[in-house]
């Protein structure tokens, strides 16, 4: 890796702005998504440091920041696909090495190529056999459960919002079933209104709850993670 974890890729010298020049066959949109690709200098480092996507300095940032992903835990990543936070979560927990974590990435999709030293399951994490295979397959309760999970976006803010609080609460849900006492859990949410109802509910589960966005989420973009620490059980 050429860069320092937790270091700022937008934070170096001037870079050109690069620009689509041929809009054949692509719409505004898409023209608009594909510059902001090739002018995001995440994208940019990501490729450069091997990872699946740009998200994974997200979590390195937030992981930075809180010390989450300690050596030998184990860690659950809901929705992994393309892998960007299971990396990390390898990275950062030794998964894979004799004395190291137990990382396990669920998602409907396989992770493709698969993520030496993580534990891929293939399904859908609203089962009701979901809880049980992932302890089986961690070996045991788990210290962190990650979510980055988001529904497609349909353009109109209150139906995104919505959908992704029922990927939120969900992925609450499991981590409610999963984790060990003093476990954490991390979820991107966007903001829309629902938050404060949801960030009461973790206060019912965590003795912390801290509401971040990292450098590398978009400035323009809703998005921010609820991060709960001092997983207390499922009391009421």
């Amino acid at each position: 890796m050429t860069r320092k974890a937790g270091g700022n890729p937008g934070g170096g010298g001037r870079r050109l702005k690069q620009r689509v020049t041929s809009a054949k066959g692509r719409s505004l949109s898409s023209k608009l998504w594909l510059e902001r690709q090739l002018n995001d200098p995440y994208v940019a480092e990501a490729k450069k440091a091997g990872y699946r996507s740009r998200a994974a300095f997200k979590l390195i940032e937030i992981d930075d920041k809180l010390r989450l992903l300690k050596r030998g835990a184990r860690v659950l990543d809901l929705g992994a696909a393309p892998g960007g936070w299971t990396q990390i979560a390898v990275q950062r927990t030794g998964a894979g090495a004799k004395g190291g974590g137990e990382v396990v990435g669920l998602d409907l999709l396989p992770i493709d190529p698969p993520i030496q030293g993580a534990i891929q399951l293939v399904g859908d994490f609203l089962s009701d056999e979901a809880p049980a295979q992932i302890r089986k397959a961690l070996g045991g309760p788990v210290d962190v459960v990650l979510s980055d999970m988001a529904a497609a976006a349909s353009g109109q803010t209150d139906i995104d919002h919505l959908r992704i609080m029922h990927l939120v609460e969900a992925a609450l849900a499991m981590a409610v079933e999963v984790l060990k006492p003093g476990g954490a859990f991390v979820s991107k949410m966007l903001q829309g209104g629902s938050e404060q109802q949801f960030q009461a509910e973790l206060r019912r589960h965590f003795a912390t709850i801290r509401r971040i966005k990292p450098p590398s989420s978009r400035q323009e973009s809703a998005e921010f993670f609820f991060v709960g620490t001092g997983f207390g059980g499922g009391r009421g």
